[in-house]
């Protein structure tokens, strides 16, 4: 019988294998607990278990983390790995450091399908989904490398958030992220909040609101245009979703509960969408279809091949003073990770 990975399955899958194993349901909330919550790294760890339970998971499953090709510190302490998988494909994943708290970006996909003009991850291909297993491994590298097992409070823990940001389009990989973040966010082992997980996406308008209700977890929308025309210009994907569609499905998903915030991203690139007139614009967008938001102000971050330039620090401000005095937050977010190619857009596995 060939080996599985056992890191990915849901709880009611790894039950299902257990009992086929002849062992009773409550052995995988132990297995759970081990894995998830204390960080094991072999299943001799587990001495709970009997030595013929032990065995038999060492002849069914695999317990792995993915292989850490290179991992890189920048001088602002945001942390880079690249990280492969059995089959030789590799992503890369970002821990972003505060003073008392952090986010770990994580890739849902090897490449990128979406062709966003001003992001270098989706220069490279797509080659494949990540499964779940290969979703929810990336975030317990990070956990071993800041030795953060067991699972900590709220009150201790560093790496505190995660946010589906990071190479790749999640809502492409619909089913695994719905299963990963579900495995991320499971009080018995990992325990993140939901409320600390953020899915960004850049608008699969139609799966937006089914994935956020089956997991609980918050949304980020990658806008960065006012309009359809400029958006047309910057991604494809909003030939096939405009905005009109994105926004409704942010509408639909804050009709279901008054507290849900849609936060935007929106990268600030020089004499393309930083007007004072654009603000305006994108105020306007938002009160017309009854968004509540927040804005995150990118600055961009150049990349080789790049003709787009990062808007001028007074182009900024006065963009996110016209937002703030609308009643939107728009605070400008701090580029990090710039000198190891860890920053927002600039994350790529392959060379060509």
């Amino acid at each position: 019988m060939q080996k599985q990975h056992i890191i990915g399955l849901s709880k009611e899958e790894l039950i299902a294998v257990l009992e086929n194993l002849g062992e009773k349901p409550f052995r995988a909330k132990q297995i759970w607990q081990w894995i998830y919550f204390k960080g094991a790294r072999t299943f001799d760890e587990m001495t709970n278990l009997s030595k013929e339970l032990r065995q038999k998971l060492n002849d069914c499953f695999i317990l792995s983390r993915p292989k850490i090709i290179s991992e890189q510190i920048s001088k602002d302490k945001t942390h880079k790995w690249l990280l492969e998988f059995d089959d030789g494909e590799r992503v890369e994943t970002v821990y972003i450091p505060e003073l008392d708290r952090g986010a770990v970006c994580i890739s849902s996909q090897v490449g990128c399908a979406m062709g966003c003009k001003f992001c270098l991850t989706g220069t490279q291909k797509l080659t494949r989904n990540l499964t779940a297993g290969e979703i929810v491994s990336q975030f317990m590298v990070a956990r071993d490398a800041y030795g953060e097992w067991p699972s900590p409070t709220l009150q201790t823990r560093y790496l505190s958030n995660i946010v589906m940001m990071g190479m790749g389009e999640p809502l492409q990989n619909e089913e695994n992220v719905i299963k990963a973040l579900n495995i991320l966010s499971d009080g018995d082992g990992i325990a993140i909040s939901r409320r600390r997980i953020t899915m960004s996406t850049c608008g699969i308008a139609p799966k937006i609101c089914s994935v956020l209700e089956k997991t609980g977890v918050r949304l980020a929308i990658s806008l960065h245009a006012p309009n359809n025309e400029i958006r047309n210009s910057l991604m494809p994907i909003n030939k096939v979703y405009p905005i009109e569609q994105i926004l409704a499905q942010a509408q639909k998903y804050q009709q279901k509960d008054g507290s849900r915030y849609v936060t935007f991203e929106y990268l600030m690139l020089d004499g393309i969408n930083d007007s004072p007139t654009q603000a305006k614009e994108l105020v306007a967008l938002l009160k017309k279809h009854k968004i509540r938001a927040t804005f995150n102000l990118i600055p961009f971050n150049p990349w080789a091949g790049s003709d787009f330039k990062p808007s001028t620090d007074q182009k900024v401000k006065a963009f996110a003073d016209i937002l703030n005095k609308a009643g939107f937050a728009a605070p400008v977010r701090t580029a990090r990770g710039g000198d190891i190619s860890a920053a927002c857009g600039q994350l790529k596995s392959k060379n060509k």
